[in-house]
């Protein structure tokens, strides 16, 4: 029977005309790589599950948000999802497309059908009854309550863009967008583009604009670690996965940087100044990943990308740097990144922090909270990461799942 027809056919209403449903199964919140990857492992252990989705398609964030030459950083068997690898035809990095159809492909294999254009407002636990209320709108404003013994938040680490406030942010005329809205550099072609911001995103970004006959400039405000993609033809996430079995992770960060200074030199000379704590010991203290050089560097070392410090203010037609230089932009991309949205509508619980959105809990705890509450895509290890929580969630839940199932039987 499918479980969303199963849903509507449970509906009452309260007093204020809002719909209640009463789901049997976990309510996933967000349909993307980690609210499909915990889908498809509860469905794997014959347990009922509903996903809501505030986008109208599955992957909102790849399919909406991303540009058109985006790659997944790291090889393909780094990034599946449980139960299913990528396609042996595909490239060793799938392209943007390449990975959406697996996601589609995925959710078809497993039968998993979100209910889309269901925005959650208010998710809160009722210690009276022991169950989740999540209450969602719809597109025409309607209102819905969703209950369930469990609530699996699966919104991501990227739910939101962040955009700086800056300075003469009004006064600037020129063309100012978010690398969410941001496609192709071919709508830039022969323009001046400052990009604010030096993770992988802004770095392809300026390559992209580089390729596509625009002039690109690079705000570099923080410290950053680049390393090549490959070493010696291999991932060099893969290796580093590899060396960390046998040596400890500051050893394997010695030779990460050795090697990287070998093939892309000092980067430091570049504006790009490395931190004092290695690539992987900063990833795994903060969570901030290294960019990964997909061609970028050499066009910094060729002089066709800028590399410029912070902003101090924007004017009419240019900015204005903090090291008092001035120069004109027809256009500025803020390579900011996202932020987790959970705060906003995860009322009353503790798992989550207030400040970014996070799990409080470090890594590899953060799964899990209190009253059938659970985190997946938290993790700050990507695809890797949203593997391991959603089988763990699944796994647990599958407990809770039999004893119940006993006690009815018994009963």
């Amino acid at each position: 029977m499918d479980f969303n027809k199963e849903v509507e056919g449970k509906r009452v209403h309260d007093h204020n005309s809002t719909k209640r449903m009463w789901v049997p199964g976990p309510v996933i919140v967000g349909a993307g790589p980690s609210g499909l990857a915990v889908a498809a492992c509860l469905k794997e252990r014959g347990i009922p599950r509903l996903i809501l989705e505030r986008a109208n398609c599955i992957a909102s964030l790849w399919q909406l948000k991303t540009y058109d030459r985006l790659r997944l950083h790291l090889p393909k068997h780094f990034c599946e999802l449980p139960f299913m690898p990528f396609p042996a035809n595909f490239p060793t990095y799938p392209t943007k497309q390449d990975f959406i159809s697996y996601l589609e492909a995925y959710a078809k294999h497993f039968t998993l059908k979100p209910l889309f254009s269901k925005t959650v407002v208010a998710a809160e636990f009722d210690k009276q009854s022991r169950v989740w209320r999540v209450k969602t709108e719809g597109p025409r404003n309607e209102e819905v309550e969703y209950v369930s013994r469990w609530l699996i938040v699966a919104t991501g680490e990227n739910a939101e863009a962040v955009v700086p406030k800056v300075d003469g942010m009004d006064e600037f005329v020129g063309h100012v967008i978010h690398t969410s809205c941001y496609k192709s550099g071919h709508e830039f072609s022969g323009k001046k583009v400052l990009v604010v911001g030096c993770g992988n995103s802004g770095m392809e970004i300026c390559l992209d604009l580089c390729n596509c006959n625009a002039h690109p400039s690079l705000v570099v405000r923080d410290l950053v670690h680049v390393l090549p993609q490959q070493i010696l033809g291999t991932s060099t996430f893969g290796l580093s996965m590899c060396l960390l079995k046998w040596f400890p992770v500051r050893l394997v960060d010695q030779f990460l940087l050795l090697v990287s200074h070998l093939l892309l030199g000092d980067t430091a000379q570049l504006g790009l100044k490395r931190p004092h704590i290695g690539p992987l010991e900063l990833k795994n203290t903060s969570g901030k990943t290294p960019v990964l050089d997909v061609g970028t560097l050499a066009e910094i070392k060729a002089g066709n990308i800028k590399v410029c410090p912070g902003i101090k203010r924007l004017k009419r037609h240019g900015v204005e740097f903090v090291d008092g230089k001035v120069e004109n932009f027809d256009a500025i991309i803020f390579a900011t990144g996202y932020k987790s949205n959970v705060p906003s509508w995860l009322k009353g619980s503790k798992m989550f922090s207030d400040q970014d959105g996070f799990p409080t809990k470090p890594f590899p705890d953060g799964w899990k909270g209190e009253n059938g509450l659970y985190a997946v895509g938290f993790s700050k290890r990507g695809l890797l990461g949203v593997s391991v929580d959603a089988r763990r969630i699944a796994e647990d839940i599958q407990h809770a799942w039999a004893t119940k199932s006993k006690q009815f039987i018994d009963s």
